[in-house]
């Protein structure tokens, strides 16, 4: 977990967690990141790529990439250039090229070429922020912790279980209300409910099971 201190909740009402996390519990008892990888190595690249972009997207780019540059020594002695074309039709390219071989060198020269487990250490990387840090350790370690990306923020907001206006102040709500041993299943449930129910435009609310605990349809009916 990280060292950080975590800030007094943002709510100012009493959430429906137990019903929510009830609902996907029956719902969706086995979610899972969209992200494909084999390692720990092949996650941090993934999520770093994902930044603002499709997990789809990213699976069509990083076969290719994986297949070049198969583990952090080798990404290490590549140069920006060279990781460029095989990443080019992801989000802001040159940046990620940039970031992908500075995190690999940085974890060859302090973490011995293993990527940290723990979240003040991921953040020490190039590329690398609070979200993908809590993805990582998340998804690899099961630590209980939430990685606040835009459908976590929305579908928190929606749902009324944080009034938070900064994702680190979603991300304490999450972790106030919501059960260690469930956090890990939890990141995954609002990021999936995000993207294919809770959307950013025109949300499916008449084929969501959470309608009935959902402050966002109760003020639009």
């Amino acid at each position: 977990m990280s060292s950080l201190l975590k800030k007094e909740s943002a709510v100012k009402h009493k959430p429906a967690f137990e019903p929510i996390l009830a609902w996907f519990e029956a719902n969706r008892p086995l979610p899972k990141s969209e992200l494909n990888f084999l390692s720990p190595y092949q996650l941090i690249v993934a999520v770093i790529l994902s930044a603002q972009c499709t997990d789809k997207r990213v699976n069509q780019t990083t076969p290719a990439l994986y297949a070049r540059f198969p583990d952090v020594a080798s990404l290490a002695a590549a140069t920006a250039e060279e990781v460029y074309p095989l990443i080019k039709s992801v989000s802001y390219p040159n940046s990620k090229a940039a970031h992908l071989v500075a995190m690999a060198q940085k974890v060859m020269q302090e973490f011995g070429g293993e990527i940290p487990r723990e979240i003040d250490a991921l953040m020490t990387l190039p590329g690398v922020g609070r979200k993908t840090a809590n993805v990582v350790t998340s998804v690899l370690y099961d630590e209980p912790v939430i990685a606040v990306d835009t459908h976590v923020f929305r579908v928190a907001h929606r749902l009324g279980l944080s009034d938070g206006k900064t994702p680190y102040a979603v991300e304490c709500d999450l972790e106030a209300g919501i059960p260690e041993a469930l956090r890990a299943k939890s990141h995954h449930w609002l990021i999936l409910h995000g993207r294919y129910i809770c959307t950013a435009r025109n949300p499916k609310c008449g084929e969501c099971g959470l309608a009935p605990y959902c402050r966002y349809y109760a003020q639009s009916r």
